[in-house]
């Protein structure tokens, strides 16, 4: 009897030996269900970049690249995003065919520590906005609102930068942004975003997203994220006109009176009759 028992103990550890590390990337309940069966893969889907940008304008969509240059897109987005300077812009879980948000939420399966969790970006406020250097390039600020298991950590704002090479490359990505969610350290959160859909009739920017977390909270995903700003591209319309003039206050209107001289000549009256002199202080 007990060399059967050996023999178990030998064929189960070949089997292990055989079945490389795959065998232990498994949970306790999957090992006691079947000891002997190896643990499926789970590759991410991978960041798709577009081969092609679609614009959106006066409710006509279309191709960039058959009727539109890089500069007209990097002019396009950096008024759009003028626009929505000091505001709050919605993130959204989309789709890449329709341009449709599928949830209000963009989340990814993260660790903190030793515990399972999902990360919840809905928001993000868009602080700051500058031209970079060569016209190519906007400098952005951004404040991402970021929840996990119905917490909020403290997140700093992220630098990011939005690169316009070609009218079917256009990416926004930042250099990582710290976020407290463990108390024995910091998390680190990169996003890279490669646009592929820019509507600017009504201020939405569609793109492939890659966000990944490294530190005491790890993880990562990638999907197809919408950006839906508050306001559109359209409102380039300064205020040229001179506002309405009011009529002055009486104090005002007597202040002049007082101490405007008065002209007894009566021709002087009669042509002049509703001419004063402003008094000026030597």
């Amino acid at each position: 009897m007990p060399n059967i028992f050996r023999k178990i103990f030998v064929l189960s550890l070949l089997t292990t030996v055989l079945s490389g590390c795959e065998f232990w990337n498994r949970s306790l309940q999957n090992v006691l269900n079947n000891p002997f069966k190896t643990a499926s893969i789970r590759e991410p889907a991978p960041l798709r970049m577009p081969s092609s940008v679609v614009v959106c304008r006066t409710k006509q969509c279309a191709p960039a690249n058959i009727s539109m240059s890089r500069e007209y897109i990097y002019n396009s987005l950096l008024h759009l995003l003028d626009n929505n300077n000091r505001k709050k812009a919605l993130l959204c879980e989309g789709d890449s065919g329709s341009h449709t948000c599928l949830e209000n939420f963009v989340s990814l399966p993260i660790t903190v520590g030793i515990t399972p969790a999902y990360m919840y970006i809905d928001s993000v406020n868009i602080t700051d906005i500058s031209i970079a250097k060569g016209n190519k390039s906007l400098n952005l600020v951004l404040n991402y609102n970021v929840t996990y298991n119905g917490q909020s950590p403290d997140c700093k704002p992220a630098k990011t930068l939005l690169y316009v090479k070609n009218v079917n490359n256009i990416v926004m990505e930042d250099g990582g942004y710290m976020c407290n969610m463990t108390t024995i350290g910091q998390t680190m959160i990169k996003t890279l975003f490669a646009i592929d859909y820019i509507d600017l009739d009504y201020g939405y920017i569609g793109g492939f997203y890659s966000i990944g977390l490294s530190g005491p909270a790890y993880g990562g995903g990638t999907g197809y994220m919408i950006i839906r700003l508050p306001k559109d591209a359209y409102p380039l319309n300064p205020d040229l006109t001179a506002p309405a003039q009011h009529n002055t206050s009486t104090a005002g209107q007597n202040y002049i009176n007082a101490t405007t001289p008065q002209i007894n000549n009566s021709s002087s009256n009669s042509v002049n009759a509703n001419v004063q002199v402003f008094p000026i202080k030597k």
